[in-house]
């Protein structure tokens, strides 16, 4: 899987998850993984969230770290599975860093506030995830945690970078598992 730390600050906004984005923009082809930062505000419309929009849930941050990764042949059952794994590469990782971090399902808490928001969906060519980690908490709509704000850490690229780095091992590791092995 490709990897790319995006310098430029972008606003995400949920369009972006979408099939070929990451190809279009940054021509990585195939799967891939990318970070970058900027403020983020998904509308209703652009809701990807059915129960999101159900209970009138727009999503808003003042700056965030999101992740957006396309993944093909996977379905979308697989596709949760492997939403969860970047969660859970995410808190582990902080939990290197020393921080006690809580997950409910695709939700990651510190001290009781949200830290993040994930969606995984299926389009017609791909499975595609989009992970957003707070990094500043204040204007959130809800109870929130951010990177900066709470827990102090302050090179975000350098963050994202090993989230990704990690990430994508652990998946290229997984594909790889099932071709070492015969069928029973």
């Amino acid at each position: 899987m490709e990897t790319k730390y995006i310098d430029e600050e972008v606003k995400y906004i949920g369009s972006q998850l979408c099939p070929h984005w990451i190809y279009k923009n940054y021509k990585l082809r195939g799967d891939a993984i990318v970070a970058f930062c900027g403020e983020c505000e998904v509308k209703l419309s652009e809701m990807v969230d059915i129960e999101d929009v159900i209970n009138n849930e727009p999503i808003y941050s003042k700056s965030m770290l999101s992740f957006i990764s396309e993944q093909f042949g996977v379905n979308l059952p697989e596709g949760v599975f492997r939403q969860r794994l970047l969660i859970c590469t995410i808190k582990e990782l902080l939990e290197e860093y020393g921080y006690k971090i809580k997950r409910s399902g695709d939700d990651l808490f510190f001290e009781g506030k949200k830290l993040t928001v994930s969606i995984a969906t299926k389009s017609i060519t791909s499975t595609l995830i989009h992970t957003g980690v707070n990094i500043l908490s204040e204007g959130a709509p809800v109870k929130a945690s951010g990177l900066k704000s709470e827990l102090g850490i302050d090179n975000i690229k350098e963050f994202a970078v090993e989230v990704m780095k990690r990430y994508s091992e652990e998946i290229d590791d997984i594909i790889l598992a099932g071709t070492k092995v015969r069928g029973v």
